[in-house]
């Protein structure tokens, strides 16, 4: 990992070199600025609108992992007519510490207003 890496919206840096370095450190080690739950949660949306295509409906969860973070969102699958047949999905996108995406899938697909009785 380099020291010009960014968040993949851009707004702000993860790795950074603090000048000062602790002697137990390696000199060529960079500090990481880890993000937020609500920043986590933010990303997680935009990487899941970013990969897949799909309208957002929003982010249904978010928990911390011992690396990262695990962000449930739900999206617009299929639009049909009516709107309440429209297919969603819920998917978990992981995290690590710093908003860089470890990986995504699709936990579930079901039709709107059936999310959880079958």
């Amino acid at each position: 990992m380099t020291a010009a890496r960014i968040r993949g919206d851009g707004d702000r840096e993860h790795w950074r070199d603090r000048g000062a370095r602790d002697d137990d450190r390696p000199a060529d080690e960079e500090e990481y600025e880890e993000i937020s739950a609500a920043e986590a949660a933010r990303e997680g949306l935009r990487q899941i609108v970013g990969l897949t295509g799909k309208d957002p409906l929003g982010i249904t969860s978010i928990q911390p992992t011992d690396n990262g973070w695990l962000v449930g969102v739900e999206v617009v699958e299929d639009h049909r007519i009516p709107a309440s047949t429209d297919l969603l999905g819920l998917y978990e996108v992981e995290l690590d510490m710093t908003g860089s995406l470890l990986g995504y899938r699709r936990a579930r697909r079901y039709q709107r207003g059936k999310g959880d009785g079958g």
